[in-house]
């Protein structure tokens, strides 16, 4: 195949300024409409609040009152239908998760021994949605009832084991109560009893723990699934007031300036919503209003999800993420009631985003989460995505959160490095340590971006200009790593030039590896020009792009992707690598629409 090659003639610093707009960057939104003080209530609720936050439970409140046995006071409308395949596998006698199907009964409900995914579902209840998803409720009581056994058989009292994490006491609490009719409401009444016990006396210990979170989602979940049971457990209250203030505190604590979460996670992004539309639906079982800090909460929460969505609907790979269906996310969407518009330039959040006509640019120009916040956290700065309508062309790999299943635990590592994104390394070292558990060391502490609109002679030859640096590089090579992107406004064109800058005191001798990957999408077809300086890229809906190397050779090597089911897809990687020295190098490249 000979296709035409584009002249690749780049210059950033020749630019006419008066080609420059200023004041039209769109400015991170503050959040000056969000109240993280406690609910307004009466003088006496506070008084009950304070009462329940130091102990003093129901009875000790009312004295007099009659003793009232553990019982739910309303049924919940679940607003977020879960998977109905992985409900189908409940019922074949699997948990199924990222492609992997984990028979029931090999499963240990007790111990530190199944991945973190998997505790997660198993510990956190989450596969209850999926099992009302999948068929009638009384073909689902059964198998609802029986794991619950098994669990409860399990895990008898609270210890140090995963499945008394915070985070999962949550999300089981939550999931109990939204999905109380699976379990309670079969024939045995021994049984039906033993489980609202259950739910009683975790809520108890939920009260007493909650500030104990391994990290700031957890806690909001703890929070959240408190408000919940005071809503729906009789004689609860003083417990909702307890946990309408402890909820609105820790999501002051969980939300930044701009609304991302301070994770910069995606998938943490989702849960965080997740728990609040949940929530409401609690509410609206008992006929209450929920405080308004809520909706303003959700309002905040759903731009900057929608910033990190492509073409197609579905979620980039950010932060050990995977393409998280559109299906899902729309889902998700609707539920909040919330009607907007995706977040451009969230400087705290992290992720820019150009929309020009179908083509769409994410670029992480914010370091990586800090330790305290980090979840499956990833070394990505300066690494970005690019897609055209529903064709994903570059690509990160994803799939970090993802390990357990199809995807081995041991390559978790790999996918959250670096190289696993597209971006420069040096050394094949990471920008910013990655360490195990998901957390990040040091690296990246500082990242300048500036974004800008450069007009053109006529419609559509406008373009976006993104130049970002970070300093990951600087300690160990003395070296900072400056990005340029420039996407016309039609979206046929993007250009790219990659800086390595002398910065500091350090020896500038000696001679250094860099590579840039660019990870591709899945079902592109590829062929390599005669020069070794360009790739002509088929995208499955026909049009035909072509990659130009503005001074090395490009390789083609093998990669990976994590599709929307967190499995493993084979794919490629475009490798631009040279040896330069360490006083610095330019790098620039052309991505660009030829049919």
């Amino acid at each position: 195949m000979h296709v035409e090659q584009p002249a690749l003639s780049f210059d950033a610093d020749a630019i006419d300024p008066g080609m420059i707009e200023p004041g039209v960057i769109e400015p991170s939104r503050a959040l000056a409409l969000a109240d993280f003080s406690p609910p307004q209530v009466s003088t006496g609720e506070r008084l009950i609040r304070m009462a329940y936050r130091f102990g003093l439970g129901p009875r000790a409140l009312n004295p007099f009152g009659k003793r009232v046995a553990p019982r739910l006071t309303a049924t919940v409308a679940n607003p977020l239908p879960g998977d109905a395949a992985a409900g189908t596998a409940l019922r074949a006698g699997h948990f199924l998760l990222h492609g992997l199907k984990a028979p029931i009964a090999d499963i240990e409900f007790f111990g530190p021994r199944l991945a973190p995914p998997l505790e997660r579902l198993v510990h956190g209840f989450g596969w209850l949605s999926d099992l009302e998803a999948c068929a009638a409720r009384p073909q689902c009581t059964g198998v609802a009832e029986r794991i619950l056994g098994r669990w409860l058989t399990a895990n008898p009292r609270p210890d140090a084991t995963p499945a008394w994490d915070v985070g999962n006491v949550g999300h089981r609490v939550l999931n109990w109560l939204i999905h109380a009719p699976l379990i309670l409401s079969g024939q045995d009444r021994t049984f039906r009893n033993r489980a609202l016990r259950a739910m009683e006396t975790t809520v108890a210990w939920l009260d007493r723990n909650v500030g104990r979170a391994e990290d700031k989602l957890s806690e909001v979940a703890g929070w959240t699934a408190i408000s919940a049971a005071g809503l729906l457990l009789a004689d609860g209250r003083a417990r909702r007031l307890y946990g309408e203030a402890g909820l609105v505190h820790a999501l002051g604590d969980l939300v930044g300036d701009d609304g991302g979460v301070l994770s910069r996670n995606p998938r943490c992004q989702i849960e965080a919503i997740e728990l609040l539309v949940r929530l409401r639906a609690c509410y609206g079982a008992v006929r209450a209003e929920p405080p308004p800090q809520i909706d303003t909460i959700l309002a905040l929460l759903v731009p900057p999800l929608l910033a990190v969505l492509h073409g197609d609907g579905a979620l980039a790979a950010w932060q050990g993420a995977h393409a998280i269906p559109a299906a899902r996310i729309d889902g998700l969407i609707r539920a909040t009631g919330v009607r907007t518009r995706p977040l451009r330039d969230a400087r705290q959040w992290g992720y820019q985003r150009v929309a020009a006509r179908r083509s769409i640019l994410l670029f992480d120009a914010a370091p990586p989460p800090v330790a305290r916040h980090a979840r499956d956290g990833c070394a990505s700065t300066l690494a970005f995505e690019f897609s055209h309508g529903p064709d994903r062309i570059i690509v990160n790999c994803g799939g970090g959160a993802c390990a357990g299943g199809l995807i081995p635990v041991r390559l978790a590592q790999g996918l959250r490095a670096t190289a696993a994104h597209s971006t420069l390394t040096i050394d094949d070292f990471n920008s910013t340590a990655v360490l195990i558990n998901g957390k990040l060391g040091t690296g990246v502490s500082e990242v300048d971006i500036d974004r800008r609109m450069l007009n053109g002679d006529g419609p559509g030859s406008g373009a976006t200009r993104l130049e970002a640096s970070h300093n990951g590089y600087v300690s160990r090579y003395g070296l900072t790593h400056r990005r340029i992107l420039i996407a016309r406004d039609d979206g046929s064109e993007l250009r790219g030039e990659d800086c390595l800058v002398p910065t500091g005191r350090k020896g500038k001798r000696g001679m250094i590896g860099v590579a840039l990957r660019f990870h591709l999408g899945p079902h592109i077809e590829l062929a390599q020009g005669r020069d070794g300086l360009g790739v002509t890229l088929a995208l499955p809906d026909g049009s035909l792009w072509q990659f130009r190397s503005g001074r090395d050779p490009i390789a083609i090597e093998e990669s990976l992707w994590a599709d929307g089911q967190g499995r493993p897809v084979g794919t490629r990687q475009l490798v631009i690598a040279a040896k330069v020295p360490r006083s610095g190098e330019t790098f620039s490249w052309l991505l660009k629409k030829m049919r």
